[in-house]
């Protein structure tokens, strides 16, 4: 099975590249022997280039694909067939010289537009893939574009089929003015029909892929992905720097930059490009609905494990044991658990937040979004995590994915370790109450199943934001309190020192939780939890969320719904 965990690049490891001088010409595949790599400078043997999916084998600098090679890439041999060869660009604006402009453009690339939209197969799914090309007037949109794109689309909600773009363009199409512009309205409203049908949309951005083109279709994907180093932005970079008279950091407006402002999911090398869009086209078929989900022979025997009362501890023993850095955090059971995970990232609108960790996993075939805080393993990886503590910005990502799940009638699973919601100025500038507040109230309607699993701090609001769910499941020696002990204690006594104390009346512990129905199942830890231990524990929750998927294929979708409200409606 095609791992795909490994496959998006690493940005706290890369080196961006930098702005093209002044005058750089674009890199391309001339005609030869030997080519010349426009990033590292060195002479290349074009056939080395081709092998390695035209990328320098030196700097891993990345070539423009021509059109019919990018095809020949993705689509499953002999299966590509175009549509909408027709549509062609004309003059609306009566523009001197564009007719020629065209007919030289076009006789020198052999292309009749800016983009190329058919069917094809990749990895066996049906697909519609259309492909931008630089090439032609730098792939900018006019109604030539806009109107392809848009056909492509309004033909694939008729036929039922995902949407796989490579999208690369300078922006809108000057020549064409006004009707270039409003190809961006138009591409964006076939790119919402097909969203409202259900259907799966994959666009992938390309070097560059800037202007009009970043406003409309190239950024309304439920996944958006893009090759390494790739230009991305609305506005130019030389435009920017003239405009605000300031020199850019290296690396703005790459696609690196744009996975950690989260504005995209992630990006992802060209030589694994066709096995991950094909297992996410497998992924987000109809034949993946949380509905169609059969419980493997080797499960239907096996009961729930029921937890054995150990009394040795107090409630403040088991509050140190969920602090303890020696315990199992959300991506170690990630690991354990599943078969194959792929991280995304973002909140489409500031940041990526580290303190969530949340992507697309599978489990015996079932693809499920699972969402957990992440704390670190050391100083420097708890800075970038936050100690688990979500901002703003992680909460939103949190409840991105979830709304993508629930389009996919995918299950949701979540893990909770946190001490609570991020505070500070800059939380609460980007709205950490709203946002929370927005994952409580899409969370208890969302149509799809939800399990939550608290592993160990249950902090307050920051726990509940990813708790509320169909069932939630709490292991033995995690918590889950309305505030720290510590908090508690400082707020009703005025005395933080005792905490202890608070612990042991406020109810914070798996057992009393289950009482109280808070908690379905508690998860036994014979030993408390931690590396040792990890696997037995993650082989049993792996045996019971499989039984969990099989009971909810059972209940519909708006039921799944009601069930929530009817669970937190009685507390």
């Amino acid at each position: 099975m095609v791992k795909l965990k490994d496959m998006f690049r690493k940005t706290a490891d890369l080196s961006p590249r930098g702005e093209k001088k002044k005058g750089e010409k674009a890199p391309e595949v001339p005609q030869g022997l030997w080519i010349k790599c426009p990033k590292c400078g060195e002479m290349l043997y074009k056939e080395d280039v081709v092998k390695n999916s035209y990328v320098c084998p030196k700097c891993s600098g990345y070539f423009r694909m021509k059109t019919k090679t990018r095809i020949r890439m993705m689509a499953d041999p002999g299966t590509f067939q175009e549509w909408e060869e027709a549509v062609v660009g004309e003059n609306p604006l009566d523009y001197p010289g564009y007719e020629e402009k065209l007919s030289q453009v076009r006789e020198k690339t052999h292309l009749k537009e800016a983009v190329t939209v058919g069917s094809c197969t990749i990895g066996g799914v049906k697909t519609v893939l259309g492909v931008c090309d630089a090439r032609f007037f730098m792939g900018s949109m006019g109604y030539a574009v806009g109107e392809r794109i848009a056909r492509a689309f309004e033909r694939a909600v008729q036929e039922k089929l995902p949407v796989v773009l490579f999208c690369c363009s300078g922006g809108a199409r000057m020549q064409e003015g006004i009707i270039s512009l409003m190809q961006m309205a138009k591409t964006s409203a076939a790119v919402k029909k097909h969203s409202d049908a259900g259907l799966f949309y994959l666009p992938i951005l390309t070097d560059p892929t800037t202007g009009g083109v970043t406003a409309s279709f190239a950024m309304l994907g439920d996944i958006i992905l893009a090759e390494p180093g790739a230009l991305i932005g609305f506005a130019g970079p030389r435009v920017i720097a003239q405009t605000i008279g300031q020199k850019l950091p290296e690396g703005f407006q790459r696609a690196e930059f744009l996975v950690e402002k989260g504005i995209i999911d992630g990006v992802l090398e060209r030589k694994e490009m066709k096995a991950t869009v094909a297992r996410l086209l497998e992924t987000h078929s109809a034949e993946r609905d949380y509905r169609k989900y059969t419980l493997p022979k080797e499960y239907q025997a096996q009961e729930t494990a029921a937890s054995q009362e150990r009394g040795e501890l107090d409630a403040w023993g088991r509050v140190l044991l969920s602090r303890s850095t020696d315990r199992p955090v959300c991506g170690d059971y990630i690991r354990e658990i599943f078969d194959d995970f792929l991280e995304l990232h973002g909140d489409r609108a500031f940041r990526d937040d580290g303190a969530i960790l949340a992507g697309i996993a599978w489990l015996n075939g079932q693809p499920v979004t699972v969402i957990g805080q992440q704390k670190g393993r050391d100083v420097k990886e708890n800075v970038h995590r936050n100690f688990g503590m979500a901002s703003p910005e992680g909460y939103r990502k949190a409840l991105r994915l979830m709304k993508q799940a629930e389009k996919f009638h995918r299950p949701i699973i979540t893990f909770v370790d946190t001490p609570g919601a991020a505070c500070g100025i800059e939380a609460e500038e980007r709205g950490q109450g709203e946002a929370i507040a927005r994952n409580l109230l899409e969370m208890i309607a969302l149509k799809t199943p939800v399990l939550s699993i608290l592993i160990g701090e249950g902090g307050s609001g920051g726990a509940l934001g990813l708790a509320v769910a169909n069932e939630v499941w709490m292991m033995e020696n995690a918590t889950y309190s309305i505030l720290s002990p510590e908090g508690f204690a400082s707020i009703l006594w005025k005395d933080g020192k005792r905490a202890q104390e608070a612990a042991g009346i406020m109810k914070i512990t798996a057992r009393d939780l289950q009482e109280k129905k808070i908690v379905d199942w508690v998860i036994p830890e014979e030993e408390p939890a931690d590396a040792q231990q990890l696997p037995k524990i993650a082989e049993q929750m792996r045996g019971q969320i499989i039984r969990f998927l099989a009971e909810q294929k059972k209940v519909s979708p708006t039921r799944l719904a009601e069930n929530r409200y009817q669970r937190f409606r009685e507390f």
